[in-house]
């Protein structure tokens, strides 16, 4: 089995703090995931993760007005500049403080950073296509100006649309002009006058009037004025010509609004200069659009029910993007459709397990927030959650036949899901209150099996009925862990009471063999073929069981493996804690070879199975800013009182909404589901292989993380040839003959007839052997090339032979990477069914014909006569050779029967025609 798995994607979270990025054309939206970025394709409806990680959660994105350069930069002022078409990291950088502001000036040359209570700016590292003098650059970021006025930290940034001023707002209650060149009669100017903390300024198209909105949900028009004049004063010719000078013009507020959203306050807002319109979020979910100047509202929503800590709008000012960090959501509304493009919130509780579909395409997972959420991997997204639940969801699994989920609860309930419809079709509850914590279900889907923290038994239940058949009792202790043998023959479940116990449940004895262990079962797993059991114990041992013979086979310590990161409020170093650690979850790979297993660690670690060898050890995270990631603690942070981190210091937050404490007494569930007073714990939940064995999937504290195996090339040979021009192409085509080369130089190409006419020249005999050494990367493409042929083509049977021969050479890779081929197969599919009913029409429609021509032949032969209708009917050419006669010629002779002449081709271009008398 191949073990070089490496990070692909990071489902399960959408957002988590941070600003909201759209790309210059509008199309992709860019949101901080803890110390991740994700991109997410609005127009195709896809997302992916970046590969690149910060060393903590992410708070500033910045982006070129060119989309070419991503800057990204965390809690400790660490930034990472990435170029984005190719997803590479060009550079690392420190700005030594916690960046509160970023923003790209529109000419793309500098970019203002806030720093605390000042700000920089600094130059953009040009790239080859930008820097036209070709010189180099030995320093990547060299700071251009630094700017210091405001006596609190800087909350945003704007550049004017020339590139020539900024403004910056600040928590002080005040915004500042500034001038990134000297300008003449300029000086930097401090506009004040707000009596909350001013959340954003904006330039108008023409700079002549300047937006600022506060916190206490005030906005205030600014213009370049004169002094007004008192009342009573009376203008003279000596003040007009003083008016001409511009000693008294400044900024001044020229109009005052207020959005009069009652005990809430503005958390966010953004204008979008070439609409004028401005974008307010408040602290209970609601948005407002308005247009200015005119301030007149446009529309109104609640979109969520907790803070909406960020708003963006695209360049066309059609979309808004929302997030909220609290739950997790991210929202994309077009307002003018009153749509949404976009609507995600993942688990905002951690997750407990997960599960792949049997076809491999989606992953479900379950949180202790109730919902059972169903992801699309290709996609990224989530397409469906379950709430039925009324508490945490513990377990969750497929039944081997058919698209039907079970999840366990600790509401007490063991619910069944149909994905086809997605609703729940059946449920099934114990005679008295218990809450199950693990569950099975037997390969035929027709026994569902739970285990509960409250009663020591086993409940199993009829799926057609819903009925509880039996309670399976021996246990001496709570039932952590429950599975069914793949072959459906027996029951194996794990115990706090160091046992596991192998149940034959449909025997009328119902035996069950007690496998004796030294510490409390944590995970059960079986193998594939049903002869092998794993079992972790909570001494971080790994034993390995003959479940046909009771026996144990093999066993792994696996204590020093589990171990690494040291938490918090660990008093011992990680290397010493390690007699505390122990696998959680563990899972069989496919074909059986290896074991992943997972738990409170930063590690997930795959074994061998036969030699009991550690293969590979993955890391979960590398975020500081999570309990678990460090080997070695800063003891400055450990207190008396205990670690600085771990202590609440919500009372002591700068804004007084901050400070308050909105939960109910005793419960982190009251009105915030997700607030958390200790820093969160790195730790694995759960794993599980897909069923192709090319990925693997763990449920994390940072989200759902995916696995997999890159097999296909990463680049194609040809890609490095200059020389693949049509000429070239055409002369490997007719001289050497080599029909999959000039097919894949004509790919490269990508010119539709030059494309055509290789794929015509291809000889019907030689189109399997061509397929066969088709490139991999190729294949998609040249899939969709023969799906257009198939419906543009009068070639049919070429265009079936080409199809069946992709199906039969790439016929493991096309099943593999079904979900991102689903368009290709679809236009195959519908080609074919298409060619299908149109011959099946032509064969009705000439059904009667073909009877009567073929009756007519049987009176000629009859009557001995071998006349042109009746060779015509036969096929045949009066020398004896085979003739092929179109549908066309058929109906002529058929309506030609009346007596008229009719004149019949040979097919050749030659003057002996025959003609035709046929008489009543």
């Amino acid at each position: 089995m191949k073990t070089d798995f490496k990070f692909s994607n990071l489902l399960g979270t959408v957002y988590c703090k941070g600003n909201l990025l759209f790309s210059p054309d509008g199309t992709h939206l860019y949101s901080p995931v803890g110390n991740r970025v994700t991109v997410f394709d609005l127009v195709n409806n896809k997302s992916y993760t970046l590969p690149f990680a910060h060393r903590t959660n992410i708070s500033q994105l910045g982006l070129t007005p060119r989309g070419n350069l991503l800057l990204t930069v965390d809690e400790d002022g660490q930034a990472i500049l990435t170029n984005l078409p190719r997803r590479v990291v060009l550079y690392h950088f420190s700005f030594r403080s916690a960046c509160t502001a970023l923003a790209f000036s529109p000419s793309g040359r500098y970019f203002a950073v806030g720093l605390g209570r000042k700000t920089e700016v600094w130059h953009v590292p040009s790239t080859p296509d930008t820097n036209a003098e070709g010189e180099l650059e030995f320093a990547p970021f060299v700071r251009y100006c630094h700017y210091a006025g405001h006596y609190d930290n800087v909350q945003h940034i704007e550049w004017s649309g020339d590139s020539r001023f900024f403004l910056t707002s600040s928590k002080d209650l005040t915004t500042r002009i500034w001038s990134l060149t000297t300008q003449e009669n300029f000086q930097p100017t401090v506009l004040s006058g707000h009596k909350s903390a001013v959340v954003g300024a904006w330039f108008s198209k023409d700079q002549d009037v300047i937006y600022t909105v506060s916190k206490d949900g005030a906005l205030f028009e600014w213009q370049y004025l004169k002094p007004p004049r008192r009342d009573g004063e009376e203008s003279s010719e000596d003040e007009s010509e003083d008016d001409e000078d511009d000693e008294d013009m400044r900024w001044r507020i020229a109009k005052r609004h207020y959005f009069h959203q009652n005990s809430t306050s503005l958390r966010c807002a953004a204008y979008h200069v070439a609409s004028n319109m401005l974008v307010a979020g408040f602290s209970n979910g609601v948005f407002c659009l308005y247009e200015m100047p005119d301030f007149n509202m446009v529309h109104t929503l609640s979109i969520s029910q907790s803070d909406i800590d960020h708003v963006s709008i695209n360049s066309s000012g059609e979309w808004l993007a929302f997030g909220a960090s609290k739950l997790g959501q991210l929202l994309v509304w077009e307002w003018q459709s009153e749509s949404y493009i976009l609507k995600q919130q993942g688990h905002f509780d951690s997750m407990n397990s997960l599960v792949y579909s049997p076809d491999g395409q989606r992953i479900i997972t379950t949180a202790d927030d109730g919902r059972v959420k169903v992801w699309d991997i290709e996609s990224g997204f989530c397409i469906v959650t379950f709430t039925e639940h009324t508490s945490g969801v513990t377990a969750c699994e497929f039944a081997k036949k058919g698209n039907v989920l079970f999840t366990s609860s600790l509401d007490g309930s063991v619910r069944a899901w149909d994905l086809v419809r997605y609703r729940n079709f059946r449920t099934f509850t114990a005679p008295t209150r218990l809450s199950f914590s693990c569950m099975a279900v037997d390969p035929s889907g027709e026994i569902v099996a739970a285990g509960s923290v409250d009663s020591f038994d086993i409940h199993i239940w009829s799926v057609q009925t819903g009925q509880l058949l039996d309670r399976l009792s021996g246990h001496e202790g709570p039932v952590s862990s429950l599975a069914f043998t793949p072959d459906g023959s027996s029951l194996i479940s794990g115990s706090w009471d160091r046992t596991a116990r192998i149940w034959s449940v449909f025997n009328r004895t119902q035996t069950s063999e007690p496998l004796q262990l030294q510490a409390d079962v944590v995970s059960i797993a079986i193998r594939p073929d049903s002869e092998q059991l794993a079992i972790s114990t909570l001494d971080g041992q790994l034993t390995f069981w003959s479940i046909a013979d009771a026996t144990q086979l093999a066993g792994v310590d696996g204590r020093r493996d589990v171990s690494g990161g040291r938490k918090i409020t660990d008093r011992r170093t990680a290397a010493n804690v390690a007699g505390t650690k122990s696998f959680s979850t563990i899972r069989y790979s496919t074909d059986g070879s290896c074991l992943l297993a997972g738990g409170r660690s930063k590690y997930i670690c795959l074994y061998s199975v036969t030699t009991g060898v550690m293969l590979k050890k993955f890391t979960v995270s590398v975020n500081l800013s999570l309990s678990g990631t460090q080997e070695f603690l800063n003891s400055r942070k450990m207190t008396e009182a205990g670690a600085i981190d771990d202590l609440d210091m919500q009372g002591e937050l700068s804004d007084r909404e901050d400070r308050l404490d909105r939960s109910l007494p005793g419960s982190k569930r009251g009105g915030d589901a997700s607030a958390r007073h200790g820093m969160p714990e790195v730790r694995v939940s759960s794993v599980a292989f897909a069923p192709t064995g090319m990925a693997f999937c763990a449920a994390s504290t940072e989200g759902l993380l995916v696995y997999s195996l890159d097999n296909t090339l990463p680049f194609d040979p040809f890609d490095l040839s200059m020389e693949i021009t049509p000429a070239s192409t055409l002369a490997v085509l007719r001289n050497e003959r080599d029909y999959l080369k000039a097919l894949v130089m004509a790919f490269r190409l990508n010119e539709a007839a030059l494309l055509q006419h290789v794929f015509q020249e291809v000889p019907h005999q030689d189109i399997a052997l061509v397929v066969d050494g088709v490139p991999t990367v190729y294949v998609a493409r040249l899939l969709r090339f023969v799906a257009a042929q198939t419906e543009q083509s009068p070639h049919i049977e070429f265009c079936l032979l080409w199809i069946k021969a992709l199906v039969d050479k790439h016929g493991a890779w096309l099943t593999a990477n079904r979900g991102k081929l689903d368009v290709e197969l679809r236009v195959v599919a519908r080609a074919v069914g298409r060619m299908r009913d149109e011959i099946r029409r032509l064969a009705d429609e000439n059904v009667y014909t073909v009877d009567y021509l073929l009756d007519q032949a049987k009176a000629q032969k009859e009557s001995h006569k071998a006349t042109p209708a009746a060779i015509l009917a036969l096929g045949m050419s009066a020398d004896g050779s085979s003739a092929i006669a179109e549908t066309k010629s058929v109906k002529s002779a058929a309506a030609e029967h009346a007596g008229e002449v009719v004149v019949f081709d040979d097919g050749e271009d030659d003057d002996e025609d025959g003609w035709l008398a046929m008489e009543d």
